[in-house]
This record gives structure tokens, C-alpha cells and sequence, in this order.
């Protein structure tokens, strides 16, 4: 791996396209750590990145760890590996590991964690004569703990608390390590109604995650957004069978981050500087509020920065399950747009889940992208051991 892939990286989450395309009318947003983004787990990501409102399970917490409290189990712990732009290069992954414990003789308390870890290869660094120096490994890591109550016999809320820190260092002074802090709000209701004569569930889920600080890469000098996001889902999981079932699900989320503005052609170079230091200047929480309403391109462009995604889950006995779904990004806004595809098992100690994604989007270099998941159920553990 080397700087010019490193660069690309940076661009937007994984699509090199972005970097390269100059229509006046492509503006993608900028942010810091975009591996927060990216689905972690083979079960969400065989739905299209998808999991406001689905079933809950140990890997809610990326997507909402206000489902912890529905869950079936008392507590269980999970791991996903994620080779990332393997077209690319071969030493980009994603590591992942979440957990829950849920506790409190009623059962409507819980605690997840999660902790990522994004390797950015190794990187070899060399003098100004061009002789090898050394060799870094940039990466990206992300710690988080969160406490999630049901609050009624339908809705449950959650509050999660992160630490984040990117180290990009290559061994000069102009690059250092950032760190940064930022909490997620959720919440999550399930019910159940008739369907003609069978009781289908209803699930709807938000999440407002990263509100927190920016974060520099240079000692203060500068600093960049974390990607602080809304994503609001449904889903509705159908019983065609007392063993079959098929679930629809929905997820939107908009970047609550500031859009950039759009150089004119008769702008100067100190109207530019402008620009950008007002850009540079503007908080965290401001950035949220004004990210609502910013877009050079008004209400149209607004709507551009919505990104959804649509997915299903067959499930045979509980137990095997087949799923995929379609994620869309707007071509003027970083132009990914990918399907899906995924299998589960899952049995009294654990689950196992694979997804693959295939890209809609020419020359996309998260095509054939794969994610593995593997989680473990501490009750049915203690059980076998018993």
C-alpha cells in the first residue's frame, strides 16, 4: 500500500471515483474517520447496510444499541473481519468486536460495548533521496460503551459514549496522532399486529450518532467533522409459517455535517481563503444545525444528501437465514450504490454470517467486497458447560 491509495481513502468512504470526478455540480461531504461508517457485520451489511429498526442481536450496536433490551438472550459477544478495497490492495481491513450483558431481575437493563479497529496497511516512508526509512501502519480505532432501558412494554432508549482516535503518523512533525469523543442517541419500538390471520412485528428505530468533538490531524491547526449521521428505519417481519418468516426492512440516514460551498468562477483567492476558514470555523454542534438547511443547491440538493437503503431476511426455523438489499448514495454525493447478498446459521451457542456486496456503480472499488461475522450466546455457553 502506498500514500496515493492512502489519499484515496481519505476522498470519501472507499469510492474512488469521487476523487477524480469534476462536474460542477458534485459536492460530497468531507469528513474525519469514514470508517465509522461502514457496516461492520455480515448481517446488516447483507441487507444493504441495514439495521435502525431489524431484529435485534449482538451486533445492534453499531446500528442501535436501544435494542439491546428486546433481545432474546441475557448477554453474547461477537467478532467481524472485513477485508476493505480488496480490488485495490491486500492489508486493508476492518476488525470488530460488540457485546451486551443485559441485567436487573426484570430484564429491561443493558450494557454493549464495541470496539473497531480500521488497518490502514503498512506504509513505507522514505528520505528525501529517496531511501527507505520506515515502515508505519496508520489506523483508525474506536471504543465505545452504551446503556439502553425499555421504558415501556414497546420502546426502549440508549445513550452511548465514544472514544475515537486516528493515527496517521508517517514519522515527520506535520502529521499527529487525533483523538476525539462523541456520543450517539437512539431509540427503538417494536410491536406486534394482525396481518390477516398471522401477527406480524413492527420495528421502527432511530439513531443520532458521533455528536461529539473534531478532531486534528496537526496539532490543532486545523480540524474536521466526525461523521455525525441520522438514520431512521422500519422494518416488518411477516410469519408465513410457524417456520418461515420474511422481513422487510428500510433504513435512511443524512451526514448531520456541514456542506461545503461551491467556488465561483469569479472568485479571488482571499474570497476562497474565506471560504474555507469559515468552513474551518464552524463547531460541531452548529455544524449540526446548519447541516440541515446549507446545500449551495437549496431543497434539491438537500434531498441529494439522503441516502437509503432497502433489504430482506428469509428466515427457515430460526435458524438458516438468506438475505439481500440494495444501498444508494446519489451519484453528486459519493456514488455508492451497491447490492448485497447474505447467509446466516444460528443455533443455541452461536451464529455465523456471511455477506457480499456487488457494486451498480462503474469502476467501484468496494465491489465484491465480503464480511464474515461470527457470535457467540454466553447463556447457551453456560449451559453446555454445565
Amino acid at each position: 500500500m502506498n500514500k496515493a491509495i492512502l489519499t484515496i481513502l481519505f476522498c470519501t468512504l472507499g469510492t474512488v471515483m469521487s476523487c477524480f470526478v469534476t462536474a460542477q455540480d458534485y459536492n460530497p461531504i468531507p469528513v474525519a474517520l469514514p470508517s465509522l461508517q461502514i457496516a461492520p457485520d455480515a448481517r446488516g451489511g447483507g441487507m444493504g447496510d441495514i439495521g435502525a429498526a431489524t431484529m435485534p442481536d449482538v451486533y445492534s450496536q453499531h446500528w442501535n444499541a436501544a435494542k439491546y433490551p428486546f433481545i432474546a438472550g441475557e448477554a453474547g459477544i461477537a467478532f467481524s473481519y472485513t477485508p476493505w478495497l480488496s480490488k485495490l490492495v491486500s492489508d486493508i481491513n476492518l476488525l470488530y468486536m460488540s457485546g451486551y450483558w443485559k441485567f436487573g431481575n426484570d430484564n429491561l437493563n443493558a450494557i454493549s460495548a464495541s470496539l473497531r479497529y480500521f488497518s490502514l496497511g503498512d506504509i513505507e516512508v522514505g528520505t528525501l533521496e529517496d531511501e527507505f526509512w520506515q515502515t508505519v501502519s496508520p489506523h483508525e480505532l474506536a471504543l465505545d460503551m452504551a446503556y439502553s432501558r425499555k421504558l415501556t412494554e414497546t420502546f426502549s432508549g440508549a445513550v452511548t459514549l465514544r472514544y475515537i482516535r486516528a493515527d496517521y503518523s508517517t514519522g515527520d512533525d506535520e502529521t499527529t496522532p487525533g483523538n476525539a469523543f462523541s456520543a450517539d442517541i437512539a431509540g427503538y419500538n417494536e410491536s406486534y399486529f394482525y396481518m390477516g390471520r398471522s401477527e406480524a412485528l413492527f420495528g421502527f428505530g432511530f439513531n443520532v450518532s458521533n455528536i461529539g468533538t473534531k478532531i486534528s490531524y496537526d496539532g490543532g491547526n486545523t480540524s474536521m467533522f466526525l461523521p455525525a449521521n441520522l438514520r431512521v428505519g422500519a422494518s416488518l417481519g411477516y410469519p408465513l409459517d410457524p417456520k418461515n418468516t420474511l422481513s422487510l426492512s428500510l433504513d435512511v440516514n443524512k451526514l448531520l455535517v456541514p456542506t461545503p460551498q461551491l467556488p465561483t468562477d469569479d472568485e479571488t483567492d482571499e474570497e476562497m481563503q474565506q471560504r474555507i476558514d469559515d468552513y474551518q470555523h464552524i463547531s460541531s454542534i452548529g455544524g449540526i444545525f446548519k447541516s440541515l438547511g446549507d446545500a449551495p443547491g437549496g431543497f434539491r440538493e438537500e434531498m441529494q444528501e439522503v441516502m437509503w437503503s432497502l433489504g430482506a431476511e428469509y428466515r427457515y426455523d430460526n435458524r438458516f437465514s438468506v438475505r439481500t438489499g440494495y444501498y444508494h448514495e446519489n451519484e453528486y454525493k459519493g456514488n455508492r450504490r451497491y447490492f448485497s447478498f447474505g447467509a446466516g446459521f444460528r443455533s443455541d451457542l452461536f451464529q455465523i454470517d456471511a455477506a457480499y456486496l456487488v457494486s451498480a456503480a462503474q469502476s467501484n472499488p468496494l465491489d465484491q467486497t465480503l464480511r464474515l461475522s461470527l457470535g457467540f450466546d454466553i447463556e447457551g455457553i453456560r449451559d453446555l458447560m454445565r
